[in-house]
């Protein structure tokens, strides 16, 4: 392995009790880990304490956040769908950023019922323009998530799920490794 392994934040969008996200995203950081060139660095929003109010003097945790954004090459979005829409507490993270975004890949884990959450990550890609990610073509997709799992958090047919996964992170890492080298040849600026 010749190429320095790339940088993912991984971002755990739902914030809600009792939320599935978990069970998603235990299940995507294991399939991901399992590409040795992936680094995974775990954002879950429920423990990142971001406030509600955003102000022009970050907070301890949205600079840690940044921090963290910063150092990534690449970033993942775990959502879930809710009224349509993706949760506040992921519009509240994009917003407690910007600089930190921007020139760098996205790509998205989605979750829901019948749409599988793929509303919030149509929603997802207008606000990610905006920040000058790219977005990734490909996701991944949980179509009645709930009924998918076994108890232990396992898919009951894995197949076509962990083939998205291999597909979605073949290109975001395409993307990472040459945005990253892009970046470094010329500074990325807005």
């Amino acid at each position: 392995m010749d190429e320095p392994r790339i940088r993912t934040a991984v971002i755990v969008g739902s914030t809600r009790e009792g939320r599935f996200g978990d069970t998603v995203a235990r299940w995507f950081l294991g399939r991901a880990a399992l590409n040795e060139m992936v680094d995974l660095d775990v954002i879950d929003l429920a423990e990142a304490n971001l406030p509600a109010r955003l102000t022009n003097m970050p907070v301890p945790a949205a600079m840690e956040m940044k921090t963290r954004l910063a150092d990534a090459d690449a970033f993942i979005m775990i959502t879930p769908e809710y009224n349509h829409g993706y949760p506040a507490s992921l519009k509240t993270a994009l917003d407690s950023a910007r600089e930190e975004w921007m020139g760098k890949p996205v790509a998205f884990v989605s979750y829901g019922g019948m749409a599988g959450g793929l509303r919030s990550v149509e929603q997802l890609r207008q606000v990610c323009a905006e920040l000058h990610m790219v977005s990734t073509r490909d996701c991944v997709s949980l179509h009645n998530c709930h009924g998918r799992f076994d108890k232990t958090g396992q898919l009951k047919e894995p197949a076509g799920p962990e083939a998205a996964v291999r597909v979605m992170l073949d290109q975001l890492l395409w993307w990472a490794a040459a945005l990253r080298e892009a970046r470094k040849n010329h500074p990325y600026g807005a």
